[in-house]
């Protein structure tokens, strides 16, 4: 019988209550350190260093920040396999059966955001635990006015790669691989004959070129001697192929069968590893691989609609019942949404950022969502056999880069924007000592980097802006983050950009650059609606979620006095450019 990661016997998940219940009356008393450090130091990613004989260790700053920090994991060693889709958003979840069996075996965070609701600069959070403003990307593309801001240039001039969490794991003896996706203008030269530089940090290396977007037609990275990469090309199949050989040479299922043979190699060794898993789906395709009747999210074909399943496969639910009705706000009128200018202590209605947004038809919306759906099958299959094969001492992680609206507040396709569709997305983790259940507790995508390394027994290191959830993991009631950020940064929209607007879709260089914090209250956003480099013209929206899990109307005119509306609005203005250690602070209300 397959061995899925499951939580421990009775008596460890007692045990580990126990230790959680014993380091919460420490905390109370005040005898513990929680604070995190803020400079590096040799012993850097070592345990807590014991309190000197005589005295104390300093109390810690917040009770987030004490969590962050004192863990002790249930497991020695554990391994990791962490899955991050490309653009799927919340509503595709009733299309993935390992989903629901994640969820029926360990934690379901309902409250999971992305700290910037576009594709690379979000990746590079995820990896290095920073923000944009700190980890340098801003954008998923580098050129334009002045310094690059995005794409694999800016994350490598940041020091990114040795900032990921990857290089933390590998220093701790931890086996590391990656497969899939990594960051845009991450690619091969030469027409796929040259590959891009040696990423530091990983022990096997299987970058995706950008034409997996399309389904076919792309090269994969291969570490081919120590710290050398070589290329591996995949071609795109014939139509008149048997669906079988086209579907052998789908991105979705090369990814999957790469990462299965990584799986089954480290479990057969004795070092606990590592293993990063990165699909393409269901991000659409930039050019068609076969003719403009291609799919703009092309699934595998026996996914497509077809002899066998007329309809297509859309996971547990038909096709047929997937339509705009899923889509949470979908064709909200965009007049309530307008932002509010604040000045003197006056407020004003400042003009639409979002131009003459058209919306999303009822046809558009109910065809993309449905080759979603039969899109993120492929990724179904793969998550389904990881847990098959993941040895019963690893955490398995399901998320995603950022979310996709499709019709909301009266929106083309597309994301970049700080409302729920974009910024909220799922997040499902099962392993040892997981107890069952949703959680309340509020996460950041900056806060997986530090969650991997206390479970792996190290102190997160002090660079991270996140504060870590493990022990949320361990104990659904443990306390946790209470405040998610978002920022983005206007960029220009540049040949290649892999994000380009999909029918009537927004451009990226339409969003204005903004910062925004969400608590279980609402969402306060802050944009600067000038979009040159010299200067800068700040509005407000504020959106409370009484009643509604969207943002339905733009309130800050009318509660703009209220202390509570003043807080998020320091809590804004201080987030902008925090400094890792205040950046965890940030995360607590207190």
């Amino acid at each position: 019988m397959p061995q899925v990661p499951r939580t421990t016997d009775a008596a460890r998940r007692a045990g580990v209550r126990a230790t959680l219940l014993a380091l919460a009356v420490v905390l109370l008393l005040g005898l513990v350190s929680g604070s995190v450090r803020t400079t590096s130091t040799p012993a850097e990613g070592a345990a807590p260093p014991p309190a000197r004989a005589g005295g104390r260790v300093p109390a810690p700053a917040t009770a987030t920040e004490a969590v962050a920090t004192a863990v002790e994991p249930p497991v020695d060693r554990p391994s990791f396999v962490v899955v991050v889709m490309d653009d799927f958003s919340l509503d595709l979840l009733p299309a993935l059966r390992s989903a629901q069996r994640m969820r029926r075996t360990g934690a379901d965070y309902t409250r999971a955001y992305v700290v910037d609701s576009l594709c690379c600069p979000s990746r590079a959070a995820l990896l290095t635990g920073q923000p944009p403003h700190l980890n340098g990307v801003r954008t998923n593309t580098s050129g334009g006015p002045g310094d690059d801001l995005g794409g694999w240039p800016a994350f490598e001039a940041g020091n990114g790669p040795q900032k990921s969490v990857g290089v933390a794991l590998q220093r701790s003896g931890y086996r590391t691989g990656f497969v899939g996706k990594y960051l845009n203008e991450y690619e091969p030269s030469d027409g796929g004959a040259t590959a891009p530089p040696y990423v530091p940090g990983w022990d096997d290396f299987e970058s995706f070129s950008g034409g997996a977007y399309d389904g076919w037609g792309f090269v994969r990275t291969e570490i081919v001697a120590p710290g050398v990469l070589g290329t591996v090309r995949y071609r795109t199949p014939s139509l008149s192929e048997p669906v079988e050989v086209r579907d052998d040479l789908y991105a979705g299922h090369v990814i999957a069968d790469r990462a299965l043979r990584l799986l089954r190699r480290y479990r057969a060794g004795d070092d606990p590893f590592f293993l990063y898993v990165n699909p393409y789906a269901p991000h659409s395709r930039l050019t068609p691989a076969w003719s403009e009747d291609d799919p703009r999210f092309p699934a595998a074909f026996r996914d497509r609609p077809g002899v066998r399943s007329p309809g297509g496969r859309c996971g547990p639910r038909p096709c047929r019942q997937w339509g705009p009705d899923d889509l949470d706000g979908y064709g909200d009128p965009v007049a309530d949404n307008r932002p509010t200018y604040l000045r003197g202590g006056h407020t004003s209605t400042a003009p639409s950022w979002r131009g003459a947004a058209r919306g999303t038809p009822r046809k558009v919306a109910r065809t993309f969502l449905r080759d979603r759906a039969r899109m993120v099958q492929s990724v179904d299959r793969m998550v389904t056999r990881i847990l098959d094969a993941a040895p019963r001492d690893t955490y398995v992680v399901l998320t995603s880069d950022n979310g996709f609206h499709l019709g909301q507040h009266s929106l083309g396709p597309g994301k970049g924007t700080p409302y729920d569709s974009d910024t909220h997305v799922p997040l499902l983790v099962v392993g040892p000592g997981v107890e069952q259940g949703p959680r309340d507790q509020v996460v950041s995508s900056i806060d997986l980097a530090p969650a991997l390394e206390q479970l792996a027994g190290r102190r997160p290191r002090s660079i991270r802006g996140g504060v870590g959830f493990a022990a949320s993991l361990l104990d659904a009631d443990a306390p946790g983050r209470e405040a998610a950020y978002v920022e983005h940064t206007h960029g220009p929209s540049l040949p290649g950009e892999p994000d380009a607007p999909i029918g009537s879709g927004m451009r990226l260089d339409a969003i204005p650059s903004y910062v925004g914090v969400r608590t279980a209250r609402g969402l306060l956003v802050r944009l600067d609606l000038d979009q040159s480099d010299e200067g800068t013209r700040y509005a407000w929206e504020l959106y409370t979620y009484r009643g509604s899990s969207y943002e339905r109307r733009n309130s800050f005119a009318r509660l703009r006095k209220r202390a509570w509306v003043r807080d998020l609005r320091r809590r804004v203005v201080a987030w902008a450019d925090c400094s890792p250690h205040e950046c965890r602070r940030l995360a607590s209300l207190d």
